[in-house]
């Protein structure tokens, strides 16, 4: 009975590891085509390092300086987290009192989107001369950018329970905290994720340029200095770095979704499947 058990949940392995990469083999062909025509057009065009260097130089260089590299992830990393987590604590409590307040919704609402508005271009070197190349600006930076679609989408994901069974809640007796606990919160949670998954994205971005504007350590100022000393390989390098950092956290976010939600990855196939 054992065996037979483990050898149906290796069965079922097998099987989702073949759909992931069934689900990432036309982005891995396209990536290496345009790889492969970048490689052909340095070597066509005889162009020196200092202005676009080889794929493979940058990733050959890129692991020669793995050790800069990684020193540099770290704090960009510990940016990311921190403000990311403080912003999802701040967008979630946030969208679950306009949720309870419509005054608070007409209020509020209208400045997430003014939010918007503010160039990050021009507000985080401001950050950097309120509070200092310190952590705190770096975290604010990230906050900015990734309070809105988290905010909103959980905002939005409220406003999407369907009102039948807001009705037939009520019929049951049931009171306001009740609904939400049992039903729109439920039903916000994959706007909530998408969100999230947006955000993740964001905060990354966030992060590095915060530190391009003025740091001591990170990504974003490691590429400012070798772009100052005309190291385009391995300004390239901690751009392959950041692109890798926030796909991977988004697939984190993604298998996050999975676990906490998982009738709505079956709700979803069933659909596509009619």
């Amino acid at each position: 009975m054992n065996t037979s058990t483990s050898v149906v949940r290796q069965d079922s392995l097998l099987t989702v590891l073949v759909k992931m990469f069934g689900r990432i083999l036309p982005t891995l062909f396209l990536v290496g085509c345009l790889v492969a025509l970048w490689q052909w057009y340095v070597l066509a065009n005889d162009m020196r390092p200092s202005t676009l260097p080889t794929p493979e130089r940058v990733v050959r260089q890129g692991w020669a300086f793995r050790g800069q590299l990684w020193e540099n992830t770290i704090p960009t990393l510990q940016e990311t987290f921190i403000g990311f987590g403080l912003s999802v604590c701040f967008g979630t409590i946030l969208a679950i009192l306009i949720d309870f307040s419509s005054l608070l919704r007409k209020a509020i609402y209208p400045l997430l989107v003014a939010s918007q508005t503010i160039p990050i271009i021009a507000i985080a070197p401001l950050m950097i001369i309120w509070f200092g190349f310190g952590l705190t600006p770096k975290i604010l930076v990230v906050i900015l950018v990734t309070f809105f679609p988290i905010t909103v989408g959980f905002i939005d994901g409220f406003k999407s329970t369907e009102p039948e069974l807001m009705s037939l809640f009520g019929t049951m007796g049931a009171s306001k905290y009740q609904k939400f606990r049992y039903l729109r919160f439920p039903s916000a949670l994959p706007s909530f994720f998408i969100g999230l998954r947006i955000g993740i994205t964001y905060a990354v971005v966030g992060a590095v340029f915060a530190e391009y504007v003025g740091a001591k350590k990170g990504l974003g100022i490691y590429m400012l200095i070798q772009k100052n000393s005309f190291r385009t390989d391995l300004v390239l390098a901690a751009v392959l770095v950041t692109a890798l950092v926030s796909i991977s956290l988004f697939s984190i976010v993604s298998i996050l979704q999975r676990i906490s939600i998982p009738w709505y990855g079956e709700s979803s196939r069933n659909q596509q499947n009619l």
